[in-house]
């Protein structure tokens, strides 16, 4: 293996763990996520519970598993593309 071999392996797996890192922190939720429901409680009758969509993004694995293959994906093409070739 070469140092640009060993560069392409740096770089994807930093890519795919950070992408990881970023999914648990975000919640480790399995689908992506554009828009929260949340429930409001009326502060006059306590009973009374409104639900409402509240725009927000939470990250989620299909979204890490799509960057983390395409990074491997790249990577390996990459990878075979800056192999040595051996001299006769």
């Amino acid at each position: 293996m070469n140092k640009k071999q060993k560069l392409i392996l740096n770089i994807v797996g930093s890519i795919v763990l950070s992408s990881v890192i970023i999914w648990i922190a975000y919640g480790r939720e399995i689908f992506t996520k554009t828009q929260v429901l949340i429930e409001k409680k009326d502060d006059l009758f306590p009973d009374m519970v409104q639900k409402q969509w509240i725009d927000k993004f939470v990250w989620g694995l299909d979204l890490s598993g799509a960057i983390s293959g395409i990074a491997i994906l790249t990577g390996f093409i990459f990878f075979f593309l800056f192999r040595t070739k051996k001299q006769q």
